[in-house]
């Protein structure tokens, strides 16, 4: 039996957030946003053979600690962001293999301009463009885009599995071999082969067809990353491979096998859809160096940055939380706010038990170490971090890879992961040695 590849991408969300930009090593003297960063990071993974270049993404300036965004965008707190785009336009015209993965909220944006830009990134890449799809949980994003409220949990995934598949219809309303450009009679389209849409549904109204050439993919690859049982449906429904959380094995196991059972019952085989688990990495020659680089972090922000950090990320303000309280009351207030329930006070609620009471001050002390991805970081070699990554690939069907990222600090730790990490892989036979296929949705499938 063959032993199957493991897949890397790399996650480049939070590299210059939450302090990490201060990290000896991290921006190699660069300065956010230059676009110079980007195309050396993306020319680097690209030497590594990583499968893509990723960034998540979000639209509000987070102000939900104690209504205001000063905490925020003094410390680094999810601010500041720019929209992935145009660099990772940038990123390819640098390189020739590397994929790109940007993120869009289907809760804001509308199918028809999203199928449009995802298609015509897909031409200036040559077919190496990802979509990560979220639904939103944060109340300032929402605010943005005019809604008074959050849209209610469930509906807004209701509004996603819509939005996918106006946007499916929209990629094949041009037949793949539609375009004609002829010159002898000039000829530019054969019309039998351009189709109307004519969606109708509960959020959206698109006539189509899209206006653009098919593009080099078809449909760009799909991702997402659902962990609650809903959204575990979701990502069933509208994924071509997901993003999963960086848990216990325990339960990475449980989420895998809950999509299995998902996608089965759409009639999906679960062996064509992988799991890319989140995975922040700290890798250098000897476990030591690597243990150091990532507890510097413990130092990088303080608490009123993590308070910051955790309201917004769950959509819940948590400054005004009493002097004792229990998790399992944290967690219902949030659920009855509309908020997101995942997390770290879902993961506290699991590792200390529901009903454990805790100080506010504990709580932020905790809670830094979510920020940070102290707890869940892999520290160490090469040989130490690869025995980590084929125990969770074997143990989760050994289907999709890793998403490498929250880095201690970003360029020193992607050095490693190409010059240390990906070596060892390769001679273990778990990881590429060449590129091959034309596509990111072939190199994903292979």
């Amino acid at each position: 039996m063959p032993v199957l590849m493991i897949h890397l991408g790399l996650d480049i969300s939070y590299a210059h957030m939450a302090g990490r930009w201060r990290h000896p090593g991290a921006l190699r003297g660069h300065a956010f946003p230059d676009v110079a960063l980007y195309e050396e990071i993306a020319r680097l993974a690209e030497r590594g053979l990583l499968d893509m270049v990723f960034s998540g993404d979000g639209t509000g300036v987070p102000d939900t600690w104690g209504g205001s965004r000063d905490a925020a965008v003094e410390w680094g707190i999810n601010w500041p962001r720019q929209d992935f785009n145009p660099m990772l336009v940038a990123m390819s015209r640098v390189t020739s293999h590397i994929g790109f993965g940007l993120t869009y909220s289907s809760t804001f944006m509308h199918p028809y301009y999203t199928a449009r830009l995802l298609n015509s990134l897909d031409h200036i890449t040559g077919g190496r463009v990802a979509m990560n799809l979220v639904t939103s949980t944060r109340k300032s994003d929402a605010a943005n885009f005019g809604f008074d409220e959050l849209m209610e949990h469930a509906a807004r995934y209701e509004r996603m599995e819509e939005f996918v598949d106006v946007c499916r219809k929209l990629w094949d309303s041009a037949e793949p071999d539609a375009m004609l450009w002829d010159a002898a009679t000039g000829r530019v389209t054969d019309p039998a082969k351009i189709h109307d849409v004519h969606h109708r549904g509960r959020f959206f109204k698109v006539d189509g067809p899209l206006n653009t050439s098919p593009s080099p993919q078809g449909r760009p690859v799909l991702i997402q990353a659902g962990g609650s049982p809903r959204g575990i449906r979701a990502s069933a429904y509208v994924a071509d491979h997901v993003f999963g959380g960086d848990m216990p094995l325990a339960l990475q196991v449980k989420q895998r096998q809950a999509l299995d059972e998902a996608l089965s019952d759409l009639g999906r085989d679960p062996a064509t859809v992988g799991i890319l688990w989140q995975t922040p990495i700290a890798v250098a020659e000897t476990e030591h160096e690597a243990i150091a680089r990532r507890d510097r972090q413990l130092a990088t922000i303080p608490p009123e940055a993590v308070g910051a950090y955790l309201s917004y990320n769950g959509g819940y303000d948590l400054s005004a939380l009493p002097a004792r309280f229990t998790l399992g009351e944290l967690q219902r207030e949030i659920i009855a706010a509309n908020a997101s329930p995942m997390g770290v006070i879902n993961r506290m609620a699991m590792e200390l038990g529901a009903d454990t009471e805790i100080s506010r001050s504990e709580f932020l002390e905790h809670g830094a170490r979510f920020v940070t991805n102290h707890d869940t970081m892999l520290a160490g070699t090469a040989a130490q971090i690869a025995d980590r990554l084929e125990e969770s690939f074997e143990a989760t069907g050994s289907r999709g890879g890793f998403m490498l990222g929250h880095t201690a600090s970003l360029m020193e730790d992607l050095t490693g992961i190409v010059e240390l990490l990906v070596p060892e892989l390769q001679r273990r036979g778990r990881f590429r040695t060449a590129y091959t296929g034309r596509t990111l949705r072939e190199m994903l499938s292979a």
